[in-house]
């Protein structure tokens, strides 16, 4: 080996530099070690004191120290499924963003082709390119966007804006850099909030041009209010308010027409005395007084008063709402009320005539107008701080720039002349309506106040202060993990690696005595060359990436592999040692075949980064750095030792008393059986295929959309009693006992499409209300729901994937697995010259993803583990295909290299010595990665059984198919020609 020198000096340097890296992360575990014995479970208190110690130096190493927040940059994060806490996709709403640059333009054709744009979940297409192609189809040429009614308004004229001249195509441009920078506005918006939340390291990141953008919040537990935060707009309006006064006449008659059209029930609850009662009851015939025959009325549970016009129960409001669009209702209101909006205030808790806590919310009207604008906007807000008021309840302080403080002199000081209220409305939720009662409010400072805690108050302090978004922010995929459920995950997937890793070493030891302790030795150095780039990029490591270095072991002693049986080929051939280990590390040795198999190997990788997110692209992010460090480490570390054992001229067979014999005479004919094989294998696939289309497959969420939540009880429980008990809330469910008996994994699709806190709130609490029950009194709905240190039982997990995203995620694993298939046909193509090695490779991989498909369609409904079809499968399936070519690849090769060679004999029997030559090699490490699969899949826990399960079977299968389909296919598309010209030359050799 030329370079031995600088080969070592880089290997030294390498070593020492992924140390360096590593530091960080055990240093950083430490400090958050300390930190959790010190808060003792108290996520608050350890959160508060990893900030304080945010800037104080952590790690000295003489020349240089590092504070506590510089070591945590530079550690190895983990991902969510180990760490806990809560990862969503905010979709910014190119709507409300288009409606906005239009100035809430009425043109239907603009609004028809905002409906129809929405309507349209055609998968991986982005809003704005279905809203220009919905417009120019309803349009016909007839509308231009550039109209004065639609983006050529005052707002958007002027330089780089829309002028009247202006073609479709034009203002398309214009309007799709309006579009991502208001995206990009959110962006900054959701930074400045998540900066002031207090989550250690969070992770916000826009997804491509699709108006998406991630959050991951790891340690983040409190599930409702995070939502909330981020989903806030923070839509700031102070509007005047009509009082009950003003309002009860209006409310009377609304009443009164509603009951013409409505069929009310009698209700035995009693009558409550409030003002609007007393307002409208004019004798004993009064309607008030007659409970159950008011179809409005009779939804008031409380008293209102001033601006509050009753309270409602939270489960009527969507009921109250309608009645208020209706056009014979609106009809009803005076002259100058016709723009009254009615709105909704925040949730509080009252007591009924029974002195028990029940929920209700205020009802408010504000004095609207023709454009539906409030006297003033939040957009004078310049900063916001959580205070206390007067009596020492928590409020939020607000103050104002000079052209807000002004327009709030005059809306205060027109308050007080009229002795009106002025209400406070943040995302059209009313949070106060105070009067004025000591004349103009100079200064622009005001205060908001309610019922609030402290919590709330930072919130809403920290919204105001980071600005609002420019659209509403939708959560259109969530997943929330407990650091309980990620704790396991850690240690499964730790007793995995240190499992698999000693299974690997010691096969190799017994297999290959002196050489395969060499080819240890790379293991090790690989995996801290592995580790080491993983700190150095910053990447997170998540359950799957730790599959993936699990997985990485298996495959980093396949280049080893290669190269040793090629070297005990060599010295069965009469070669002395020095000749044999040069001759197998040589491109016409085991090299050509290592590269063809590795870069075969890395296209999947590529494939799986690129389609892949979080959790998968964690996995490929390891498992294309582990190709490229155990490539290095095989074929350098390895060689190092190896030479230094011939150099002092010690005995080096690659073979021991366990395996000397092993395939040494081994001659099997394939070809002869490849009709059985094509017997056998169609067999399998028409089964497949049938079941495929009757049985079909169990799609995850990530395909059709959902909600998903895994569920620990303290006891075991029954699936099918749940299902009932499910299904009676949210219409249908789907409810299986995942892993242990006392864990069950829910899956429902209520309310999916609805993406507002309100619908997560709901789905919550319905789940909450139907399975305490089963567990013990002390359970309340906040355990239940949200993470915490030390949660053994409730909801551990939870996701949510939007119909939209699920379209999306479909769309890129079909691209992902037809793409990675084309792209290795075109690999192959080039590198062996002939189109019929591609087809035979391809032929392979058809087959085996059929068998892997055919298998989940046969089999999901009776495992006692998760066959779900979903991006954990689908990397499975692509890793499968890439494991699959590398087996194909290496027996195509020794083919190739018998063919342009001097083997004698006919065309199959060349083809035979071929694949008989190679027996060692794809035996030894298909039993590898097959014994390292299923040590993970027994230890690896719950989450990814299904997806280790998909690739134990795909290697299985995949080993069959390189010898027993790939290469028969080769030989029967080579014409008779071709191989008469073949076996001429090889019998006159």
């Amino acid at each position: 080996m030329q370079n031995k020198g600088l080969i070592k000096f880089f290997a030294i340097l390498f070593a020492l530099v992924s140390i360096y890296q590593l530091s960080f992360t055990f240093v950083a575990s430490k400090v958050k070690n300390d930190a959790k014995a010190y808060a003792a479970g108290n996520s608050e208190k350890e959160t508060k004191y990893l900030d304080s110690i945010g800037k104080e130096s952590v790690f000295n190493l003489g020349f240089t120290n590092f504070t506590f927040n510089e070591v945590s940059d530079k550690q190895i994060n983990k991902g969510l499924d180990l760490e806990g806490g809560i990862n969503v996709i905010l979709q910014i709403s190119v709507k409300d963003i288009l409606k906005g640059l239009s100035n809430n333009s009425k043109n239907p054709v603009f609004n028809k082709s905002l409906a129809d744009a929405t309507a349209d979940l055609e998968g991986n297409k982005s809003y704005l390119d279905k809203f220009f192609d919905a417009f120019a189809a309803n349009s016909k040429g007839t509308v231009k966007l550039a109209s004065p009614d639609i983006f050529a308004n005052r707002s958007l004229q002027g330089e780089g804006g829309v002028d009247f001249q202006m073609t479709d195509a034009e203002v398309e441009k214009v309007i799709k850099r309006k579009v991502d920078e208001s995206v990009e506005s959110a962006f900054g918006v959701l930074r400045k909030r998540i900066d002031k939340f207090g989550v250690t390291q969070p992770n916000i990141q826009k997804l491509g041009e699709s108006g998406r953008i991630l959050v991951e919040l790891p340690g983040a537990k409190d599930v409702d209010r995070i939502k909330k935060l981020l989903q806030s707009t923070a839509q700031l309006e102070f509007w005047e308010t009509y009082k009950i006064e003003e309002m009860g006449n209006f409310l009377m008659a609304a009443n009164e027409a509603l009951k013409k059209t409505e069929i009310t029930t009698v209700e035995s609850k009693p009558v409550v005395k409030d003002s609007l009662s007393a307002l409208l009851a004019d004798g004993k015939d009064s309607a008030v007084s007659k409970k159950g025959n008011n179809p409005l009325l009779d939804k008031i549970i409380a008293q209102g008063g001033g601006p509050v016009l009753g309270l409602f129960s939270p489960k009527d409001t969507a009921t109250v709402n309608g009645y208020f669009k209706r056009q014979h209702v609106k009809n009803l209101l005076a002259a100058d009320q016709r723009y009254a909006k009615f709105v909704w205030g925040k949730l509080t808790t009252i007591k009924d005539a029974k002195d028990k806590d029940i929920e209700a919310v205020e009802l408010y009207a504000l004095k609207g107008n023709r454009d539906n604008i409030a006297a003033m906007s939040g957009g004078v807000v310049t900063d916001a701080k959580d205070s206390f008021d007067q009596l020492g309840k928590p409020s939020v302080s607000m103050q104002m720039n000079g052209q807000g403080a002004k327009a709030w002199e005059e809306l205060t000081g027109r308050a007080y002349t009229q002795k009106s209220n002025i209400a406070i409305v943040l995302d059209d939720i009313v949070y106060s309506a105070p009067g004025v009662s000591s004349g103009p409010i100079s200064g622009g400072r005001s205060e908001i106040s309610g019922s609030f805690d402290v919590t709330e108050t930072k919130d809403l302090a920290n919204v105001l202060r980071a600005g609002k978004l420019p659209a509403s922010a939708d959560i259109v995929q969530s997943e929330v993990v407990g650091p309980s459920l990620g704790q396991e995950a850690i240690d499964n997937g730790t007793n995995s690696a240190i499992v698999g890793l000693l299974l690997v070493s010691l096969w190799m030891m017994v297999y290959y005595g002196k050489a395969g302790w060499y080819a240890n030795i790379a293991l090790a150095v690989n995996l801290l060359f592995l580790f080491g780039i993983l700190a150095s990029l910053g990447a997170v490591l998540t359950l799957p990436g730790i599959a993936g270095i699990v997985l990485t072991m298996g495959t980093a002693v396949d280049a080893n592999i290669i190269i040793y049986e090629r070297a005990k080929e060599e010295l069965r051939d009469g070669k002395s040692l020095d000749e044999a280990v040069k001759s197998s590390y040589s491109w016409t040795g085991a090299m050509r075949s290592i590269v063809d198999a590795n870069v075969t190997h890395i296209l999947i990788g590529a494939v799986l980064f690129i389609f892949g997110s979080g959790p998968i692209k964690g996995f490929a992010t390891t498992l294309l750095i582990g190709i490229v460090t155990s490539l290095f480490t095989s074929i350098f570390i390895a060689r190092i030792f190896i030479d230094k054992n011939i150099g002092k001229k010690a005995d080096l067979t690659f073979v021991t008393n366990f395996s000397k014999n092993f395939f040494t005479n081994f001659n099997f004919d394939f070809l002869k059986v490849k009709k059985w094989a094509y017997l056998f294998s169609a067999i399998v696939v028409v089964v497949s295929v049938i079941s495929l289309a009757t049985n079909k497959l169990d799609q995850g969420v990530d395909f059709v959309g959902g909600r998903t939540f895994q569920v620990r009880f303290e006891k075991p429980v029954e699936a099918g009693i749940v299902k009932e008990e499910l299904t009676k809330v949210f219409g249908s469910a789907e409810v299986k006992i995942f892993g242990n008996d006392n864990q069950l994994k829910i899956t429902t699709k209520y309310k999916v499409e609805e993406h507002g806190v309100e619908a997560d709130q709901e789905v919550n609490k319905l789940l909450f209300e139907s399975l305490k029950q089963h567990f013990s009194a002390d359970l309340t709905y906040d355990k239940f729901v949200n993470a915490y240190a030390g949660k053994q039982y409730g909801v551990v997990q939870a996701s949510k994937v939007g119909p939209t995203v699920a379209e999306d995620i479909k769309t890129n694993a079909y691209w992902a697995v037809l793409g990675a298939m084309l792209i290795v046909f075109l690999y192959l193509l080039i590198s062996f010259r002939k189109w019929q090695y591609g087809l035979g490779a391809i032929a392979a991989v058809a087959h085996d993803v059929i068998f892997v498909l055919g298998i989940y369609s046969l089999c999901y409904k009776f495992m006692p583990f998760g066959m779900e079809i979903d991006q954990h499968f689908i990397a499975a399936i692509l890793t499968v295909i890439g494991y699959s070519m590398n087996d194909t690849v290496i027996v195509f090769d020794r083919v190739r290299e018998f063919l342009d060679g001097n083997t004698k004999g006919t065309f199959s029997e060349i083809v035979n010595k071929s694949i008989n030559s190679t027996m060692s090699r794809t035996i030894n490490t298909s039993l590898t990665m097959i014994g390292v699969l299923a040590i993970m899949f027994v230890f690896g826990g719950e989450s990814i059984g299904g997806f280790i399960f998909a690739m134990l079977i795909g290697i299985i299968v995949g080993t069959y198919s390189s010898l027993f389909i790939a290469t028969p296919v080769l030989v029967d598309t080579i014409s008779r020609e071709d191989k008469k010209l073949i076996e001429k030359q090889h019998q006159e050799s």
